[in-house]
């Protein structure tokens, strides 16, 4: 898909996860590239190019390569183990078959960004002579415990109710992501994030989508492991600095969005009194943890707007929708930007690492350390049940706790506007790192 040409500084080749929450953030990033005088190619499987719904006025190239299940993707796959050991093995191949068609047609790409989750990317660069840069989707914080891991520096099962990690806080054991806190519950993606790490000391940047302030001491030790930079956060530019011209939605959807569904569901509700519900385009919940929050969230008498994918859909209570629809819209997908923007939209449920729950989105405990999130506690079976749930939705959409999380939420959006804006820690970051591709 080729886009008028025009004298680039430099060519970069980014390869996400063929994931949603992977794709956007480094599509993202692309667009703040090309603003900047550097061309940007997205790498998506087939499979993703086939299901998507992009922008034709984007002002990035898209390219395809294969992952081995051109028809289906990922769900095409037996496992999530065949689909992984699949893409490394077909992505390779198909990947270095579409650097060479762009070199053919006068577009020679100069470096890789890749996904963590692809580290099989860096040897593909390797082997064309590219800059190698590893991209990682997920937060500081997050990334340093699953590094700790893979290079046996946090011995596993984790051998008390704390752990304690440098430029971290005092972890408690739910804290961290199930993959780590029951080990065995998901071995594939455990072995995923580890192996993040594989080739990171031989990168020649580390980006992170986060900004200096929101991880401060964890930054600066990892800065002096790696070159690293954050870069964040990748949000469309009408959300943050406003400096890019018509950035106003990611522009790769892999499920259609109902958008006038849910804004016109939302136009008549007061302001701050709608929870939205999403656990977006990968977490599964079972039947049971389904009920209890469909409970939850029946019995706080709130508003709500709940994204249940059409997959997911049948593990709903029985006439839920029914007997809720007075004071909810349940819907396969919706635009969350737009939603989470709306004057009307009040606390943001989310289940974050398949075992932390906040309302309010977050990573590693948001709630002692960014004051922007209440933790749901499991109970011993690590289920969430509706009387926790109905109890945390109300303290942030009725207590003096909400208030204080609202304050706070707006004070991070504020200081992440300043991190990408002109000047700011994330933008000169971006800056530097563009000086490294030219030179």
């Amino acid at each position: 898909m080729e886009k008028e040409e025009i004298d680039f500084k430099a060519h970069v080749l980014v390869l996400p996860y063929p994931a949603q929450g992977h794709i956007n953030p480094m599509l993202q990033f692309s667009k703040r590239l090309v603003s900047k005088g550097v061309k940007a190619t997205l790498a998506n499987t087939i499979a993703i190019n086939k299901s998507m719904h992009a922008d034709p006025a984007s002002k990035i190239d898209i390219e395809t390569y294969s992952d081995g299940f051109d028809e289906g993707g990922f769900q095409q796959a037996e496992s999530t183990d065949v689909y992984l050991s699949t893409l490394k093995l077909v992505g390779s191949k198909t990947l270095s078959d579409l650097i060479k068609r762009l070199k053919d047609s006068g577009r020679p790409v100069s470096t890789i960004i890749y996904d963590g989750f692809m580290p099989w990317a860096y040897d593909v660069a390797k082997q064309f002579g590219l800059l190698k840069v590893l991209f990682f989707t997920q937060s500081c914080a997050v990334n340093n415990v699953y590094y700790h891991i893979q290079r046996g520096l946090l011995p596993l099962p984790v051998p008390g109710p704390t752990v304690s990690l440098p430029g971290l806080p005092l972890l408690h054991f739910s804290d961290i992501s199930s993959f780590v806190s029951n080990l065995g519950s998901y071995p594939d993606f455990f072995n995923l994030v580890q192996n993040q790490f594989r080739n990171i000391d031989e990168a020649h940047w580390v980006l992170f989508n986060s900004f200096n302030k929101m991880e401060a001491e964890v930054v600066d030790w990892m800065a002096k492991r790696w070159r690293l930079g954050t870069i964040g956060p990748t949000l469309p530019s009408i959300y943050l600095d406003k400096r890019l011209e018509d950035d106003k939605d990611y522009e790769i959807n892999l499920f259609k969005p109902d958008t006038s569904t849910c804004m016109n569901w939302l136009q008549d509700k007061p302001s701050g009194s709608v929870v939205y519900v999403s656990f977006g385009s990968m977490a599964e919940l079972g039947a049971e943890q389904m009920e209890e929050l469909a409970c939850g969230l029946k019995a706080s008498n709130c508003y709500f707007l709940w994204v249940v994918r059409a997959s997911e859909k049948a593990k709903l209570p029985k006439n839920f929708i029914e007997e809720t629809w007075e004071k909810s819209l349940v819907i396969s997908w919706c635009p969350q930007l737009q939603v989470l923007a709306h004057k009307a939209t009040g606390c943001f449920l989310t289940h974050c690492g398949f075992n932390s729950w906040e309302c309010l989105n977050g990573q590693i405990n948001p709630e002692d350390v960014w004051k922007i999130g209440i933790r749901a506690q499991p109970e011993e079976k690590g289920m969430v049940r509706r009387e926790v749930v109905e109890l945390c939705i109300r303290e942030v959409m009725e207590g003096d706790k909400g208030k204080e999380i609202k304050e706070n939420a707006n004070r991070w959006k504020n200081l992440a506007t300043e991190a990408i804006d002109e000047g700011g820690s994330s933008d000169k970051n971006i800056d530097e790192f563009i000086a490294q591709l030219i030179n």
